[in-house]
């Protein structure tokens, strides 16, 4: 028995979610999500909640996934995500130059990633960068292609990291008496 894809989903009020065939579609006060869902899964929207069945147990893994990314689409047009990334290192920094993103992080050149649309991005301080969004995956994925230009090494704890990223630090090398 499938937990997630049984719980049941509370709509808020302001949000507004209608299914078209497979097509789930949420409208909310920051945006408009909408997503396929496999043609097995039903839903069911009564007043101010909604139930995600799935037609036999061949499909469970898809009544989860589709119940957990109605949710998320309900998330994101009510409060929205959010990924803090920070680097550490000498000479390592973000910056904000008009709506692209410069990301100096060690190597020869200074990297340009390119933006999703849909995502607006705060730099607070030089080595903070604030990924926001109403899509948990657009998010998500262009917080670890940030994250990815220099992942944190485990001796001196340099690199880029999520801000709540526990680096585990090694030991280095002993000297030889």
């Amino acid at each position: 028995m499938s937990r997630v894809g049984n719980r049941e989903l509370t709509i808020p009020t302001g949000v507004t979610v209608t299914v078209l065939g497979n097509t789930v579609q949420v409208k909310g006060p920051k945006g408009e999500l909408s997503t396929e869902i496999n043609e097995n899964i039903s839903v069911q929207i009564n007043e101010s909640t909604l139930t995600v069945t799935r037609k036999s147990d061949n499909y469970k893994a898809f009544h989860g996934t589709a119940n957990a990314n109605i949710q998320n689409m309900i998330i994101g047009v009510t409060e929205g995500f959010e990924k803090k990334l920070e680097c550490v290192g000498v000479g390592y920094r973000f910056q904000l130059r008009g709506k692209d993103l410069v990301v100096t992080a060690g190597h020869s050149h200074p990297w340009n990633p390119e933006i999703p649309e849909g995502i607006t991005i705060d730099v607070p301080s030089n080595t903070e960068l604030i990924i926001k969004g109403i899509d948990k995956q657009v998010v998500g994925e262009f917080a670890a292609n940030v994250r990815k230009i220099r992942k944190p090494e485990p001796y001196k704890g340099k690199g880029i990291r999520y801000s709540d990223e526990v680096v585990i630090r090694k030991e280095g090398k002993k000297a030889s008496k």
